[in-house]
């Protein structure tokens, strides 16, 4: 199709709302009439998300692809790093892990194989869809690793991308991180800059006309928006630093849900429709004291099981979990689940080389890690409710648990493990997204109480984040800019 040229959104650095942004211009798009998808040559995050015929993405792209209203496809993220320790990520390429490398050796490396398939990714998106709304990495001014991107710059120019870069005023200096940011692109990178975004503005934007005035002349590139910063918006969201603004502590008169926050926790993305229910604190913790506040614990993914196993142990929030079972629910989802049975054997070193670790011993089942990795959407039937529910899955590890203790049924087979009382564990990402379930839990200390659809609410916050995309970015000369030859 191509008859949009690529939009690529860039940033002077990490969280500054690129993904926001990208995902606005999406749904802003698609309700314009255009038929847009989103595209990241290379994410990293332990956020990810698993694609119908069974691939594994970046859960960022999979949240624009909803804003596309497009079922995720391999393409719009064709390489994820998910780190697995301090110094070592998990690689996977169109949507399979091809093993782990260090930092340095994935680095030092050439990326040249990893760009062609980039690439490879980004044309097969171009035939079918227009324009291309691609999502750039951190920085684009980092220096010292730019002969070897395969996210920004680089990626920008083989897709022929009008390119649009975005400052978060909030955190201050944004004068200098523009101006900065471009000064030291090459004269072939600055070429591709069509724009500027100001995002995170608080107060009064008319205020900022002489400074959107300076920028413009300092930089020689026009300010296409000054956005405003907003609490009223919702998406999920892909940057763990987003974590370091989340609750940490248990509330009065509320129905308090901790999580236990594991140095490599997975797919935190799974909590936020419980955080979206006014009735429910949901707060993450590895304080022991606010841990024995909760009225629900919740055990997360994690993409190293055997290491944030040691640590709770270590740290002593094992011995705090194992007394407070029996009196309050407690969930495990992936690797939460995995740990809170027996023990888990690695004997292919997968995650780690620490072989064989006695779990919590909360649950009657016992897990070996595998090489082979399960990325699946699924429908099931939650305990003995009616009606289908959603989720996927995406683990290394084979979980063993005795019959008449499946938690789900997925394709008239039992998943799972319930203990009969108020406890259970899961593979399923996404679980606590359906109603049913998080009713259930409502219903511990509000009986009436109903949550909210999910589904439904991010449809409405896709629209609502379209609408201040619309208000305050110029589109207009984007669409013109794309149009250009």
């Amino acid at each position: 199709m191509g008859t949009l040229r690529p939009m690529m959104i860039v940033g002077t650095g990490s969280d500054v709302g690129k993904s926001w942004i990208t995902t606005g211009i999406c749904r802003w798009l698609k309700n314009h009439g255009f038929d847009p998808v989103p595209f990241k040559a290379q994410n990293m995050s332990l956020n990810s998300f698993s694609t119908p015929d069974g691939l594994e993405i970046g859960r960022a792209q999979a949240v624009q692809a909803e804003a596309s209203k497009l079922a995720p496809i391999v393409e719009m993220n064709p390489i994820l790093l998910k780190p697995s320790s301090v110094n070592t990520s998990q690689v996977v390429l169109y949507g399979k892990p091809i093993g782990a490398q260090t930092a340095r050796d994935y680095f030092s490396n050439s990326k040249t194989p990893l760009f062609e398939a980039a690439q490879q990714a980004f044309r097969t998106l171009n035939e079918s869809f227009s324009p291309v709304v691609m999502e750039g990495a951190g920085s684009i001014s980092e220096l010292n690793l730019k002969q070897r991107d395969i996210v920004n710059m680089r990626m920008a120019r083989a897709a022929n991308a009008r390119v649009y870069l975005v400052a978060d005023i909030d955190r201050g200096g944004v004068f200098g991180s523009i101006y900065g940011t471009i000064a030291l692109l090459e004269p072939w990178e600055r070429n591709l800059i069509k724009g500027i975004i100001i995002n995170k503005f608080r107060g009064d934007a008319s205020l900022f006309e002489e400074g959107k005035k300076m920028l413009e002349d300092l930089t020689e590139t026009p300010v296409l928006g000054v956005m405003p910063y907003v609490t009223d918006i919702v998406l999920e969201e892909e940057d763990s630093v987003a974590l370091q603004h989340r609750n940490t502590s248990a509330k009065p008169d509320k129905l308090n849900v901790a999580v236990i926050r594991l140095h490599y926790m997975s797919n935190y993305t799974d909590f936020q429709a419980m955080e979206q229910e006014p009735l429910i604190n949901l707060y993450y913790t590895r304080n022991t004291e606010e841990v024995g506040k909760a009225d629900i614990l919740i055990i997360p993914g994690t993409k190293n099981t055997l290491e944030d196993l040691v640590a709770l142990k270590e740290d002593g929030i094992a011995e705090t979990i194992r007394r407070l079972y029996g009196s309050i629910p407690m969930i495990g989802i992936c690797g939460g689940y995995q740990m809170m049975g027996q023990w888990i054997d690695d004997p292919l070193g997968v995650e780690s080389q620490r072989g064989k670790e006695i779990g919590l011993g909360l649950f009657d089942v016992t897990t070996t890690l595998t090489q082979q990795k399960t990325t699946v959407q699924q429908r099931f039937t939650f305990k003995n409710y009616d009606g289908p529910c959603i989720g996927y899955e995406i683990h290394m590890g084979e979980t063993n648990s005795p019959e008449g203790r499946h938690l789900n049924v997925v394709d008239g087979s039992p998943e799972g493990y319930f203990d009969g009382d108020k406890s259970w564990g899961t593979y399923l990402h996404g679980i606590l997204d359906n109603q049913v379930v998080v009713n259930e839990l409502l219903h511990l200390k509000y009986k009436q109480a109903q949550a909210k659809n999910y589904l439904l609410f991010k449809e409405a916050q896709y629209d609502k984040l379209a609408d201040w995309i619309d208000q305050h970015l110029d589109m207009a000369t984007m669409i013109k800019n794309s149009k250009e030859g």
